[in-house]
């Protein structure tokens, strides 16, 4: 998978930017608010259909214009693939394949795949079990679409199991005992599927994520640091079913269910300490990183294809020894790396870029 060129027209500070991408490896630079970050986000956009920085869509429209243009080409199994979205304040975006329009958000996925790293995910590590579970699906999503159907319909199901617990004011009557039964059914079915999901996803990251570590820290421990994750529920002994029934009272009472995969987490530990609350920065960073080049690898081994890895301002995030590691193992595939600085020593781009007052112009 390629993309061969992206314009952005009225997209965040840019009027209009074109730029061509090498097959391998190219580079952005400019100083910090040059709009860098912008131009990941818009070839992100095109993945996702959401902003990488959780943005809503009138944030992305140039200030003053009635709607921002993204389009990229692409090069996907041998075909040509022209992605264009017009990014409207209010209203319906539009978003064309091949001048088709698309009928579903969900039928573009697949189409562009992306493996984003960005400052922000330090959180990952730092933060609380939501920013795990989305980074968990977030690469199911990646490895198949259907992976985005099945986490909707969780998330469909509790927003309507959250609602009864509500109405019902902890106190059931036959229709709204009947009606849970039916919303319990319905969450154990589809949440233990996106638990099995999750688990051997985290099954098949765990020696990848151990290896990639190892080389973004090479040289900064000693003895090497052992990496570990592990799924963590605390439902799955007795199944989601049986769980819900005997949290059904609790979650009456408090108007929530306190049961389910939206409650899971991933645990992560360095030489056996919680990387959350117990390692360093730096290992925190460097864990942060090779959690996201994990998922890629996994993707690119499972799908036969590396997704297009999108870095920005990585260095600012990582010393001068996990720089250069990371610059001697950047996976196979096309890769967008932004910088405030200079490229470190090492760093072989097949093409650079910068962009000056505003403008992304090739280096000579």
């Amino acid at each position: 998978m390629l993309v061969r060129s992206l314009w952005l027209s009225d997209f965040r500070s840019y009027e209009s930017a074109e730029l061509h991408l090498a097959p391998g490896f190219t580079a952005v630079l400019g100083h910090n608010g040059a709009g860098k970050t912008n131009l990941l986000e818009g070839l992100a956009w095109l993945a996702t259909l959401s902003s990488l920085r959780g943005a809503p869509v009138e944030a992305m429209v140039r200030r003053g214009a009635p709607y921002a243009v993204v389009r990229a080409e692409i090069e996907r199994d041998q075909r040509e693939l022209l992605i264009e979205a017009q990014l409207l304040p209010t209203g319906r975006n539009r978003v064309q394949v091949n001048r088709q329009p698309l009928r579903r958000a969900r039928d573009l996925l697949g189409s562009l795949r992306v493996t984003v790293f960005t400052p922000d995910d330090l959180a990952v590590v730092k933060g609380g079990p939501g920013e795990r579970r989305r980074f968990t699906d977030d690469a199911l999503v990646a490895l198949h679409p259907r992976n985005d159907a099945l986490r909707a319909e969780v998330e469909r199901v509790l927003r309507q199991r959250g609602a009864l617990l509500k109405q019902t004011g902890g106190s059931l009557d036959e229709a709204a005992a009947f009606t849970l039964d039916v919303w319990d059914t319905k969450l154990a079915e589809a949440g233990e599927a996106l638990y099995r999901a999750r688990v051997d996803l985290v099954d098949r990251m765990r020696p990848v994520l151990r290896e990639t570590y190892a080389a973004l820290a090479v040289g900064t421990s000693r003895p090497p640091a052992e990496v570990e994750v592990a799924y963590e529920s605390a439902w799955v002994d007795q199944g989601l079913a049986t769980a819900l029934q005997r949290a059904r009272r609790d979650d009456l009472r408090r108007g929530v269910s306190t049961v389910g995969p939206h409650r899971d987490d991933i645990g992560l530990a360095v030489n056996g300490f919680p990387a959350r609350t117990q390692c360093s920065q730096g290992e925190q960073r460097t864990l942060a990183l090779a959690l996201r080049l994990a998922g890629h690898r996994v993707v690119a081994d499972d799908l036969g294809t590396a997704p297009v890895l999108l870095l920005d301002d990585v260095f600012s995030e990582l010393d001068p020894d996990r720089s250069q590691a990371l610059l001697a193992n950047l996976p196979p595939g096309q890769v967008l790396l932004t910088t405030a600085g200079e490229l470190p020593p090492g760093a072989e781009p097949d093409r650079i870029l910068r962009i000056v007052d505003g403008r992304v112009t090739a280096a000579e």
